[in-house]
Formats: C-alpha cells, structure tokens, sequence
C-alpha cells in the first residue's frame, strides 16, 4: 500500500511539473509552425539550388550561394548602406523622439491633441509613408523641389531619387519621419514613471536642470531607452519595404540595403537560395549585435540605483 501511495503522490508531483508545459504547449506549437519551420526551411534553402522558375530542378550545392553573396560586386555598397541606412536612422529617431518626449512630459494647454498629431505617422503604413515621399522628391513635379524653388534655395530642380546618396538620403528620411513616435511614446511612459520625490529632493539639494536630467532621469530611463534602441535597430535592419517603395534600390543599388536587395533576389530573380543566404547573414549579423549591445549597456544593471 504504502509504495501504491508513493507512486501516486510521485505520479501528482510529475503531472504538476508538467502542468505549465502544458498550458504553454499550443502556442509554442504555434509559434514553431510560423517562426521555426519559416527559419529552418530558409537556412535550407540558403545550401539549394532553389529557384521558383526550375523547381523540378532543386539540388544541393553546398556553399554556392554564399560564396556567391560574399562574391557579388554589390555586396560592400550594400553593407554600406545598410550601416549608414540603420545608424542615421536610429540616431535621429532617438534624439528626435527624446526631445519629443520631454516635451510633452510637462503639462500644458492642448497636450492630449498634440500628443495624437505627433504620434500619427506611427499610425500610417509604410506603403503610404513610401509613396509619399516617392511623390514629394520626384524630381519632375515632386513638392520639394517646388518650395525650395520658390524659395530660391535651388535655381534647378534636383532629381532625389535618381542621384546617388540622395536616394539613399530620401529613404532614410522616410524611416526617420515615421519611427519617431516609437521612442516619443516609449521614453514618454517611462518619464512619467519616474517618481516625482527625486526631483523634489533634487530641488532642495539645488540641482540644477542638466544635472537633473543626467543624473536622476536618463539612468531611470535607461532600460527603456537600451531596449527601444535595441528593438529599433533590429526592425530598420529587417526592413526592406521603403527602400522598395521609393526608389527600388536605384540608381544602380546606390539606396539598396542587404533586406531590400534579398527580397530583390528572392521576388524578382526568383532565387530562393541566394536570398536564403541572404536572411541568414541577416540572422547572424543581428544576433551578434544584440548580444554585444546587451553586453555593451549592462542592460542587466540599468536601472539599478
């Protein structure tokens, strides 16, 4: 009896430990399904022969693609770009969206209408964000040729997006335009969350407002801000979808990112296996950068007073 009841309690004990396996199974099931089978058929298909146009034809090739990636006479402009594209990109998205959070973290008449216009290009697409700005720098009949006309800033109108660097310069824009709002309400939250006491104390102590924001806000922000960049890197990384919109990669790849010019390979050449390599390079590249960067920031020690 007594080895009847111990088998039953160990057989409760096991089911108990297994209870929230159990609970989370159907959605990492799920997630398997849309993230891990999409990820392992690319790294796959990264050493075939994949093309859509010969898919009778699939056959192994070992290292084909990426020696044909490292290879390719695009390559160091496309990584070039893809650097200047994600550091410009962020850099300003930041200090635009923490002058935009400090700004709206006083009170003041009209706030809550202000806040919703400043945070509406999040809400926009970046289909309609790409088109307008194809529009707006088109170099025939494109607006901002038409107002720096009128304002005698130029005396002939300038083709944007033909012009190497400044196609480039006109998608960064872009990105910089619409991911504003993401570090405006992200740090705005966390200013908000900051205890007003400190700032009190502070002001009896007679610290003035550099010292303030230094020493007091910034390391209560930091894990924000650490994760927000984090976060925002990766995504202008991956993206791919202003480039294509605006200026297709033109002049010649002159605005042509790593993402942009692997959905190129993979929708308009057909070949899976180069742009497989592709995604995976992807992959490895900002692995190795949130690593570092987490390691770089202490993101386990912000915060910590």
């Amino acid at each position: 009896m007594s080895a009847n009841k111990s088998g039953g309690k160990l057989s409760l004990q096991t089911k108990r430990k297994l209870q929230p396996y159990l609970y989370i199974a159907p959605v990492m099931i799920l997630l398997l399904l849309a993230f891990g089978y999409p990820l392992i058929k690319s790294i796959v298909m990264s050493f075939q022969d994949y093309k859509l146009s010969r898919l009778d034809k699939v056959s192994w090739n070992n290292f084909k693609n990426y020696i044909a990636m490292f290879t390719d006479k695009n390559f160091l402009l496309l990584l070039k770009n893809s650097v200047i594209y994600v550091v410009v990109a962020v850099l300003c998205q930041f200090l635009l969206g923490l002058g935009l959070a400090l700004g709206l973290n006083g009170k003041f008449k009209g706030r809550g209408i202000y806040q919703s216009i400043v945070f509406l290009p999040w809400a926009f697409s970046a289909f309609v964000v790409g088109l307008l700005f194809r529009w707006s720098f088109n170099g025939e009949y494109g607006v901002v040729n038409d107002v720096l006309l009128k304002l005698g800033i130029i005396k002939d109108k300038i083709s944007w997006l033909g012009t190497p660097g400044l196609s480039l310069a006109v998608v960064i824009m872009a990105m910089i335009w619409i991911g504003i709002p993401f570090f405006g309400i992200n740090i705005l939250a966390a200013l908000q969350s900051v205890p007003e006491d400190i700032y009190e104390a502070a002001d009896m102590d007679g610290c003035g407002t550099f010292r303030k924001f230094f020493t007091l806000t910034l390391p209560y922000i930091k894990p924000t801000i650490i994760m927000t960049i984090l976060l925002r890197t990766i995504w202008i990384f991956n993206s791919f979808d202003l480039v294509v919109i605006v200026t297709e990669g033109g002049p010649a790849n002159y605005s042509q990112t790593l993402p942009s010019y692997m959905y190129t390979q993979a929708f308009s050449s057909y070949d899976f296996g180069l742009a497989g390599a592709f995604g995976v390079l992807l992959m490895v590249i900002l692995t190795l950068y949130a690593l570092i960067f987490l390691k770089i920031t202490q993101y386990d020690k912000a915060g910590d007073f």
